[in-house]
């Protein structure tokens, strides 16, 4: 009987994996499991018919004889093709199926290859259609099935048209990528459009003077005013109330990223499809030695959605890591697309170093490389927000992308907290309310210049006296520090106007532009004698907040040449200067976190091998969240220095990713007692606190 079934195998092309078995009784019980597992498969499987000695050895049915079992779904037995209406999955040990009849498998409990019967880590799922449950998996992803939505006046009307085959939208990638979904018009409340400055208000300004007044007699060299930004709040929850994302997400997936690395970055993934709206659209790019489009630029209607999903499952991991080529394609899929949301942005995602475009022929990394060269020109005008994952990525390559682009660094140093590491990410994206933005500024005094602008990365124009700031989300705000010199006056004068702020943006949702040409003016009292000047608090806050961003600057520089003693140095006297401010000594949150941020960034230069290993990625996100101002994921993202500049958005969407339940729960040191105590322990991540940063009181 063994030999028949040796002949059989060959016949079928399953000569390396197919489980062979020594009995007529074993025979049967495996034949049970297969017709039990695919009981509820649409595919009718046809019975072999018993075999009888032929010259070839075994005849099979014509219905079921094939020459590979590549070309075989093993649970069916019909042939897979790409183009004839079915998705086709491939599992980790190589055997590819009919996606219906695989997850038909998964559904059943069996999370093993038919096949092989090797056992899976990564299990395909299927998502319902609109009108169905949701199908809950046996490892508790709730997150990765998108539940039916309710019908809205605001929401396109649902399509009739049928899930497209994963097979047509991976395989037939076009030369230029125009075949992007059209937008569905958004219907916005007439009562929202009518508010001042658009639908959710206006962008808040408010200016503060160093000290309140300066003696006429005496000149005060480096005045500083600080200018505040505040972006208005998302008027409702409504996906109509805010602009709507093209997002393209260039996905590693590399040798290097395979195993539990790949399937928590396909959960992460389905995190985020989840979150985006019908009027938003996503577009997936993979890469390894060469990069692919994995998906098309879709909106994500539930048929966006369930295909995107598919998409993602598919992802498979070998091979090299080839960053260009990521990035060039996801750019090209923003550049050759023929509609345009309002809101674009790139993430990339890499655990490694680009072993193609920054390596020599030699095979050896090229010292001192222009990372700029790995950044297509066309990127320059799309923030690319990267993702740097694990202790074997390249910190400086991905830090230089996302500056130069205008886009944050990220180090997600702990592979558990990637997809709140998104969902942080997101957050922002899903909730931009201001765009374009512009800020003038101006000297009214004549006698009066300004001598230099605190903007961190972004570029101050001298001769218009103008600071290109660009979007912000809901709630966000931008802190520039303007210092000039304030000259002696002679005359009476009470007081001096020194400033005048004005700003121009986008209004995103209503595509109209408000202009705040007189936001604000900034004015000191001149009084002969000494009175009772007040200092600004802001001012001071603001203040230590540059000094730490630039001693954490200095402190990478020294790191880098090897004076890892010099830049603990640098470190330690800055902590001890910011705990003698106004603001250090009232115990000011932000002080605080800063005095945190120095310390933990001294340990992670403790000595060369930590410094190689976290320290660099840890002080590269720092830099880029001090110098945009914009929140970034470090570390394991458990210490308050995470949530310095959170906006609300943020914050909820980090909430919600961290009581998503799964089957893999992360240790935390800060569990929310709020949490719900159903779940059993094992079933449910365990909630953190998460605070807007720095931490401001709330009216009550």
């Amino acid at each position: 009987m063994g030999s028949k079934w040796r002949k059989a195998k060959l016949a079928l092309g399953l000569n390396l994996c197919l489980y062979v078995p020594k009995t007529l009784e074993e025979s049967s019980s495996l034949s049970r499991r297969s017709n039990d597992a695919v009981s509820l498969s649409p595919v009718t499987v046809p019975r072999p018919t018993t075999p009888t000695p032929s010259s070839s050895g075994l005849r099979l049915p014509r219905s079921i004889s094939i020459s590979s079992s590549k070309k075989t779904c093993a649970i069916c037995l019909t042939t897979m093709k790409a183009g004839q209406g079915h998705a086709i999955f491939t599992a980790e040990c190589s055997h590819s199926f009919h996606f219906h009849c695989i997850t038909t498998n998964v559904q059943h409990g069996n999370q093993i290859c038919p096949v092989c019967r090797a056992k899976w880590n990564e299990v395909p799922l299927q998502i319902p259609n609109a009108k169905s449950k949701p199908i809950v998996r046996p490892r508790d992803d709730a997150w990765m099935t998108i539940p039916p939505r309710r019908s809205s006046q605001n929401q396109p009307s649902p399509r009739p048209e049928r899930l497209r085959p994963v097979s047509m939208i991976f395989n037939n990638e076009p030369a230029v990528f125009n075949d992007d979904e059209a937008l569905e018009p958004q219907h916005h409340n007439p009562a929202e459009s009518t508010k001042p400055g658009g639908v959710s208000g206006k962008l808040e300004v408010k200016t503060y003077p160093e000290i309140s007044e300066v003696v006429r007699s005496v000149s005060f060299k480096d005045f500083s005013v600080l200018i505040n930004l505040k972006a208005p709040p998302v008027s409702s929850s409504s996906s109509s109330s805010r602009a709507p994302v093209d997002l393209v997400t260039v996905l590693d997936v590399s040798g290097s990223m395979a195993g539990t690395k790949l399937a928590l970055l396909k959960r992460a993934m389905g995190f985020v499809i989840q979150n985006l709206g019908p009027f938003d659209r996503l577009s997936v790019i993979s890469f390894s030695s060469t990069s692919r489009r994995s998906f098309p630029l879709r909106l994500m209607t539930e048929t966006g959605k369930q295909e995107a999903l598919q998409a993602v499952n598919s992802l498979v991991s070998n091979g090299g890591t080839n960053i260009a080529e990521g990035l060039t394609k996801g750019a090209k899929v923003l550049i050759d697309r023929r509609f345009k949301n309002s809101v674009s942005s790139i993430v990339l995602l890499s655990d490694g170093q680009d072993t193609y475009t920054m390596t020599s022929p030699t095979g050896s990394n090229t010292k001192g490389a222009d990372y700029k060269t790995l950044l297509p020109k066309e990127v320059n005008r799309i923030p690319v927000h990267a993702f740097g994952f694990g202790a074997d990525h390249d910190a400086s390559l991905m830090h230089s992308i996302a500056e130069n682009s205008g886009g944050t660094f990220s180090f997600i140093e702990s592979e558990t907290v990637i997809q709140d590491a998104f969902a942080q990410c997101i957050g922002g994206l899903l909730s931009v309310m201001v765009q374009e933005l512009r800020v003038k500024i101006e000297c009214v005094h004549p006698m009066l210049k300004i001598g230099s602008v605190k903007a961190g990365s972004y570029r101050f124009d001298s001769r218009t006296g103008s600071i290109e700031v660009g979007d912000l989300y809901a709630e966000e705000e931008r802190n520039f520090l303007v210092n000039l010199d304030v000259p002696v006056v002679d005359g009476v004068l009470d007081s001096m106007s020194l400033l005048k702020v004005g700003c121009v943006y986008r209004d995103p949702v209503t595509k109209e532009t408000v202009d705040l040409s007189n936001s604000g003016e900034v004015k000191i009292l001149r009084p002969v004698l000494e009175q009772r000047p007040v200092v600004s608090v802001e001012v001071d806050r603001q203040k230590i907040r540059l000094r730490a961003a630039e001693a954490i600057s200095e402190a990478r520089v020294l790191a880098e040449r090897g004076d890892l003693t010099g830049a603990v140095s640098v470190l330690e006297t800055c902590r001890g200067v910011l705990s003698e401010t106004v603001s250090g000594k009232a115990g000011d949150a932000l002080c605080v976190s800063l005095c945190a941020e120095l310390k933990e960034t001294q340990e992670r230069m403790a000595s060369r091998q930590v410094y190689e290993s976290s320290g660099r990625a840890y002080v590269l996100a720092g830099l880029s969240s001090h110098s945009w101002q914009r929140a970034t994921a470090r570390g394991d993202m458990s210490d308050t220095t995470t949530m310095s500049y959170q906006t609300q958005s943020m914050v909820d969407m980090v909430n919600l990713s961290q009581t998503m339940t799964f089957g893999c729960p992360r240790a935390s040191s800060n569990a929310n007692s709020s949490s719900n105590p159903n779940p059993s322990p094992s079933a449910r991540r365990k909630l953190r606190q998460a605070l807007t940063f720095p931490a401001r009181p709330r009216a009550r």
